[in-house]
């Protein structure tokens, strides 16, 4: 029997280990054996996971029995493809830094941050779940804060406050649902299990999608996005798009829908709607970027809008395409940020209008690019198609007009992100990108490995997808407003 808690554990080890490491080369060395440790100490709870509808891998521990706080852990067919996606990240982007010096504390914090992640993505009570969600907080402010660039630090202050914000109004609602309880305890089951009334579950929505919705981010919770993105270290940039943004999407699905059904029923098409002006809204905005990390930092909010309106769907197909989207859309990000920092690197900018040409000396480094943009934008036969194909249909079901705007992501997104290939890869550039040499060692590695992983799931999507279907159906079923 797999212990789930190992899968906890050893981040924290890891960070423990790390946060002595002084020297960079054996730093680097240290995080990625120990994050690729991580990443195969997994594959058994994928292999012997059995995909119905069930909590496996459980395990229930008293940690404060007189207030009825246990921590409770499990996995069913929503929570793990978010954990394959956290541990399967976790070394691309350690290894994407080994063209920098940075120190064993920098690592300690991707470490922290990841047991923090685990922990979000596996609990099964809210008072587990919201020391998960705090955990990761932390350490990506420092990452961002201490590494980061410009106005890191104002930029990085607005970004506490909002999640903080965010953050303290689900601990109002979870503590009222807390005493609401029969048994005075935090967990999930028990929550979902309450009869409350319509007025309360109204305000039980606002706590919980408020929180969620910043840490996604739903317009108009958006505004820290765009400055931190660009601000944050390239790794930071990749942890905050490819992983913790997920935090939100996965907490609707499991906390806020099930505990505020009526809540949902009263204000869900609102929240549908907001989804929907973040995907036009950011698109908009990302044709004027001149700045590379910045327009990545808008399609983003364009993708995740439709992911939030694809759950707000509430159906089948809205719900799987959300949950194989939110698997996509870190697997494409963290390769578009990469390759973006690869460019910034060998020319000295990230403006458009300062690049060009730079598929003739970095041929390698196009061919790479290309690949994730198709996925990106959800060409056929790349692994944003059918996702975006299943939540597009997802939120048809609710609406034809929905379906008309949110399809919007894939023109618009094809439009700025092939411009986007275009002026950097094509026609002719400045002189000085003359110089610049072509990817090679860690940098073609993990570009490789996202290609196939891009290319893999869009010819076989159907593994990712059967691994959920079981748990989606259970709660569509469990769940109706």
């Amino acid at each position: 029997m797999n212990n789930l808690f190992i899968l906890l554990l050893l981040p924290l080890v890891s960070a423990l280990v790390l946060a002595f490491v002084k020297s960079s080369s054996s730093a680097k060395w240290a995080a990625l054996g120990l994050s690729v440790l991580q990443l195969v100490l997994t594959v058994p709870f994928l292999c012997q996971f059995v995909p119905d509808a069930s909590i496996q891998f459980e395990q229930s521990y008293d940690w404060i029995p007189r207030l009825g706080i246990k921590f409770h852990i499990g996995l069913d067919g929503i929570s793990l493809p978010l954990v394959l996606l956290t541990n399967g990240l976790i070394p691309l982007i350690i290894l994407s830094t080994f063209g920098k010096t940075l120190k064993g504390n920098f690592y300690a914090l991707v470490s922290f941050m990841q047991a923090g992640l685990l922990l979000v993505f596996v609990a099964l009570d809210a008072f587990s779940f919201y020391v998960g969600w705090e955990v990761a907080l932390i350490p990506i402010y420092f990452i961002c804060a201490l590494w980061g660039e410009g106005d890191r630090i104002r930029v990085n202050l607005k970004f506490f406050i909002y999640t903080f914000f965010g953050s303290l109004l689900m601990l109002v609602a979870i503590l009222y649902l807390y005493q609401q309880t029969a048994t005075k305890d935090f967990e999930w089951s028990s929550f979902a299990a309450l009869d409350l009334h319509d007025s309360t579950q109204r305000w039980i929505f606002w706590a919980f999608f408020i929180a969620f919705a910043v840490k996604i981010p739903i317009f108009p919770f958006h505004t820290w996005q765009p400055d931190t993105y660009t601000n944050a270290p390239t790794a930071g940039t990749m942890l905050l798009a490819g992983i913790m943004l997920k935090m939100g999407t996965f907490g609707l699905v499991r906390w806020l829908i099930p505990i505020a059904p009526l809540g949902v029923a009263a204000y869900g098409q609102m929240a549908l709607i907001l989804c929907i002006i973040g995907v036009v809204y950011a698109s908009l905005i990302a044709f004027k970027q001149q700045d590379t990390k910045r327009l990545i930092a808008y399609s983003s909010i364009a993708h995740v809008g439709l992911i939030g309106a694809g759950i707000f769907a509430w159906n089948q197909e809205g719900l799987q395409g959300a949950l194989m989207q939110m698997v996509n859309h870190g697997i494409s990000v963290i390769g578009l940020f990469f390759v973006l920092d690869i460019i910034a690197q060998r020319t000295g900018t990230r403006t458009l209008k300062e690049l060009g040409g730079l598929a003739e000396r970095m041929p390698k480094l196009a061919i790479f690019f290309l690949i994730i943009i198709m996925g990106a934008v959800g060409l056929p036969l790349t692994n944003g198609f059918i996702g975006e194909f299943l939540l597009l249909k997802g939120v048809y079901g609710v609406g034809l007009l929905y379906a008309v705007f949110g399809g919007l992501t894939l023109i618009f997104g094809a439009v700025y992100m092939l411009r986007l290939f275009q002026r950097t890869m094509l026609g002719t550039g400045s002189k000085s990108n003359n110089a610049v040499t072509d990817i090679k060692g860690h940098e073609i590695v993990v570009l490789f490995i996202v290609a196939v992983v891009v290319l893999y799931l869009g010819v076989f999507p159907n593994g990712l997808l059967h691994l959920s279907e079981a748990s989606v159906t259970q709660l569509l079923e469990q769940v109706k407003f």
